[in-house]
């Protein structure tokens, strides 16, 4: 069965438009997100177009704020710090990548973890390992989501995460892991979490063999095809997270066509995470809103 990843961001997105609706109806103003692009890399300006329309679908306020290639790290600073006091933007993003000379975590470190809307920050991230009430990574919280719309149960599955990195693979492998008492607004009820987690990365030796041992496959690679038939055993679940450019076209981490007819579910690329993603963004910053006025 294919994860429609854009089908159920839709869903979600008319959930979060009669929420908003709701708040508009009690007189109160509406969430608003800000995204901050520095540079003009055109896969960025695409993102961040994506993001703004999703906020407009939802009738939630959005601001892009854009900077020069050249800014400095400390004018970036003082951005952000503006940011951070401004009472009506309850959540905000730097999009990365951000320019070599700037160091990203510099960056993400300087972010209000209250409106840390991407869930990248120290505080978040820390919160979230602990099991505390957190914002979390929008990728993550995004696959998340999508298992419990399908209904696919992780306690006592082993799941393989294949990729590190502080966006997907190790945010990921916490929340599998993570005892379900974890409730956050906007996400949907179900037993996920208490898994047994393998993360595998580029060093990994036998790749092949760990992966034929998991009941659940999250790949965040980002490379192409990378996750072969071979690799997966007869009714396991596939998540692609990857995002790549192949002759014009644009593919995951996973060999879709001969991986599906082994799988039990499989997301595809594209239409599968990355819908996921840019919603969970608006789920973060409607979770930011109503923390900061105790909706």
């Amino acid at each position: 069965m294919i994860l429609d990843g854009k089908k159920i961001a839709a869903e979600i997105r008319a959930e979060l438009r009669e929420e908003i609706e709701a708040l508009k109806a009690q007189g109160k103003r509406v969430p608003k997100l800000a995204v901050v692009l520095v540079g003009n890399n055109p896969a960025s300006e695409i993102y961040v177009a994506n993001k703004l329309k999703a906020c407009a679908e939802v009738g939630m306020e959005a601001q892009k704020i854009c900077y020069p290639m050249d800014i400095s790290e400390q004018t970036l600073l003082n951005e952000i710090a503006k940011l951070n006091n401004d009472e009506t933007i309850d959540g905000f993003i730097v999009q990365l990548p951000l320019p070599e000379h700037i160091t990203e975590t510099t960056i993400l470190s300087a972010i209000d973890y209250r409106k840390d809307v991407d869930g990248l920050t120290p505080e978040n991230v820390g919160r979230t390992v602990q099991g505390l009430p957190s914002i979390i990574s929008a990728t993550p919280r995004g696959i998340r989501e999508l298992l419990a719309r399908y209904n696919i149960q992780t306690a006592g599955k082993h799941v393989v995460v294949i990729g590190r990195s502080n966006i997907v693979g190790k945010p990921m492998a916490i929340l599998l892991m993570q005892r379900p008492y974890l409730s956050l607004p906007g996400m949907s009820a179900s037993a996920l979490g208490d898994a047994t987690v393998t993360i595998c990365h580029s060093k990994t030796q036998d790749l092949a063999a760990i992966c034929r041992t998991a009941d659940i496959i999250i790949v965040a690679a980002g490379c192409p095809g990378l996750l072969t038939a071979e690799m997966v055993k007869e009714g396991a679940v596939v998540i692609d997270v990857g995002i790549n450019r192949v002759d014009g076209k644009l593919v995951g981490d996973v060999d879709f066509e001969s991986v599906a007819k082994k799988a039990a579910y499989i997301s595809p690329v594209p239409g599968g995470v990355g819908p996921m993603t840019i919603v969970s963004l608006l789920q973060n910053t409607l979770q930011a809103y109503k923390l900061k006025f105790s909706v």
